[in-house]
């Protein structure tokens, strides 16, 4: 197969803010958090071609379309984030569903809605499926915070990656809150959600296929133990990207996860009503905490999960395709199987 990559580099999206920001403006150190290094892209082409299909990659910049639409390949497999708003992780296969090509992953709409923490709890909730009390704060908006069950976490809205979830992130009462509430809003110039924080253990759960064939990769366990002394119990922006190096890996996951049956059956089944519900495709991440009942709530999707190469990064969802005893090339290949199923390739 004639397959491309589109992909965004964390030198695609340093070369996006530059275009959309001529002038001198401080960056966030965690702005380009998402993107994909070099290492990462070329390892997913890697992959893709010990699977004896031609590979080519697209930076999913403003010349994609072009791109793409000029090769005309048999799949695009999407792992592209982009940077600025709510449909940045929409874009390529918006593009794809224009021009009819097959693609990997979610649809626009799911991808829309899952990088939006809140619109995707809001509909969590109408299908009863668990995921911690929040309200969202809107730029310029007035809040009471008094009714509010503390201690809570403090997000911006639509990031992933941990973007704007620091150690502070938690907060004891409502003014802590404000002041984590007003800075959020003001570096990332998008609404906050505050959401209760459950102080149970934590997990994040690879599921992966279409239909009758979903499947849950062995489960992930949090363990913050190994966090310096004092450090809030979040997987935080300094947890993966600054405390976390290749040099001193953190011990903090485990996979699999030491569960009895009937704790790794209940999660399985949120996870799998939650992939369903959210009508995701061919793979996701979803992250999970247990309430003071030990009943496991949903907190965020990640349908474009990410995939580093090296074991020593802690990237999740290989770390549980390993655990399966999928590879780093078979775990992509995977992927694209899925994928030529569903469209019937």
């Amino acid at each position: 197969m004639k397959i491309v990559v589109t992909y965004s580099s964390k030198q695609g999206l340093h070369e996006e803010f530059k275009k959309r920001f001529h002038h001198a403006r401080e960056i966030p150190a965690d702005f380009f958090a998402e993107g994909d290094s070099i290492e990462t892209i070329n390892s997913v082409m890697a992959a893709i071609r010990s699977g004896g299909h031609e590979v080519t990659g697209i930076e999913a910049d403003d010349t994609a379309s072009e791109k793409l639409d000029q090769i005309r390949p048999d799949l695009v497999f999407n792992v592209a984030e982009g940077l600025f708003g709510d449909f940045r992780e929409s874009y390529i296969p918006l593009v794809c569903e224009r021009l009819g090509l097959p693609y990997t992953g979610s649809d626009p709409l799911t991808l829309a809605i899952c990088l939006n923490k809140a619109r995707t709890k809001e509909i969590l909730n109408y299908y009863s499926i668990p995921t911690p009390t929040f309200r969202v704060i809107h730029p310029y908006q007035k809040f009471d915070l008094s009714d509010f069950s503390f201690p809570a976490i403090v997000k911006p809205i639509a990031e992933g990656s941990s973007k704007g979830i620091f150690d502070d992130s938690v907060v004891d009462d409502p003014k802590q809150a404000k002041k984590k509430i007003e800075e959020s809003i003001a570096k990332y110039n998008e609404p906050v959600m505050i959401e209760k924080f459950l102080d149970g253990d934590e997990f994040t759960v690879a599921i992966w296929g279409n239909g009758k064939d979903v499947e849950v990769l062995p489960i992930v366990a949090i363990n913050y133990d190994d966090l310096p002394e004092g450090a809030r119990h979040i997987y935080s922006y300094e947890a993966k990207w600054i405390w976390d190096t290749p040099e001193k890996p953190l011990e903090i996951f485990k996979c699999p996860a030491p569960l009895t049956y009937l704790q790794q059956r209940n999660i399985e089944d949120v996870v799998r009503d939650t992939y369903r519900v959210m009508t995701i495709r061919d793979w996701c991440r979803i992250d999970i905490r247990m309430d003071e009942q030990g009943i496991p709530h949903v907190l965020e999707l990640n349908p474009l999960p990410g995939i580093l190469p090296n074991p020593e990064d802690n990237s999740c969802f290989p770390k549980a395709a390993r655990t399966k005893g999928y590879n780093y090339e078979a775990m992509v290949n995977k992927v694209i199987e899925f994928a030529r199923t569903r469209y019937g390739i």
